[in-house]
């Protein structure tokens, strides 16, 4: 692992560059008018709770560049991109690859490095059938966002190294834990040649077990550039104990071709 996980390419966000600019002024300022800190912790804590809130909100970019719907011309062709968190799951993960082809659907699959190399093959069928996968993290530490600036350099790469090797090809897309992340993920992601992507619509589908509900969230205003989240890993259990995406998908995917729109992986839609 590099010294320090910041690389030479990363350009700072607006929010960031402020940040930094009231951190350096509050200092200079303490030092000539020491009576005035109180105030200046203030005004540092503020902008820092601001950067803190902007992390916590999945897309948001004010702390760096943050896909959250697919390119114009994607959209203008009526693509939408079906995106799958937290696997591979060997028990939901076939079941979700067979929906897709019955569909003749095309999927991207944001992939735990961890179960990666716990189900190696899983990951190959993925690919093999013209899907796509996705760096989202090593261990899924759902505490991510709050790690120091090389631990969470070291989640992302090792994630990056694991897919590579197992995929034969590089992730190019990288989804945090619940979409949360902090100041540092940015330059980490640039580092590792990487694109922080979200979505523009989601189910909460690894807690809401009615997978009517699930649909109506995704399908609500359903458009061109719409990235849609689903989880085949840490699923959300419907009737009977059904992972609740195996309920939603096909109702999904018949929704998504009624609207004349047509699934395809983050890859192929984004430069």
């Amino acid at each position: 692992m590099t010294l320090f996980p910041f690389s030479d390419n990363w350009k700072p966000a607006v929010a960031i560059k402020l940040f930094a600019l009231v951190l350096a002024c509050s200092i200079a300022l303490a030092w000539w008018w020491p009576e005035w800190w109180l105030w200046l912790l203030g005004t540092v804590l503020f902008f820092h709770l601001i950067l803190t809130i902007a992390g916590l909100l999945p897309r948001s970019t004010l702390l760096g560049p943050n896909i959250t719907r697919l390119p114009d011309a994607s959209a203008q062709r009526g693509e939408v991109a079906i995106t799958i968190d937290d696997g591979p799951d060997p028990a939901v993960t076939p079941q979700v690859l067979d929906i897709l082809d019955r569909f003749q659907a095309k999927a991207t699959f944001f992939c735990i490095g961890r179960q990666a190399e716990k189900y190696p093959e899983l990951c190959r069928e993925i690919m093999r059938r013209g899907h796509a996968i996705e760096n989202h993290s090593m261990s899924h530490y759902w505490y991510l966002s709050l790690l120091d600036p090389w631990s969470i350099h070291r989640e992302v790469s090792e994630a990056q190294k694991v897919l590579g090797n197992i995929c034969g090809q590089t992730p190019k897309f990288f989804r945090p834990t619940a979409g949360l992340r902090n100041p540092a993920l940015e330059p980490v992601l640039t580092h590792c040649n990487l694109k922080l992507c979200s979505w523009s619509k989601r189910g909460f589908d690894t807690r809401v077990d009615n997978p009517d509900s699930v649909l109506r969230s995704l399908t609500r205003d359903l458009k061109g550039g719409d990235i849609l989240l689903l989880h085949d890993g840490n699923a959300a259990q419907g009737r009977g104990g059904k992972p609740v995406i195996l309920d939603v998908l096909p109702r999904l995917l018949d929704a998504i071709a009624q609207a004349k729109l047509q699934s395809v992986t983050l890859c192929d839609a984004v430069p």
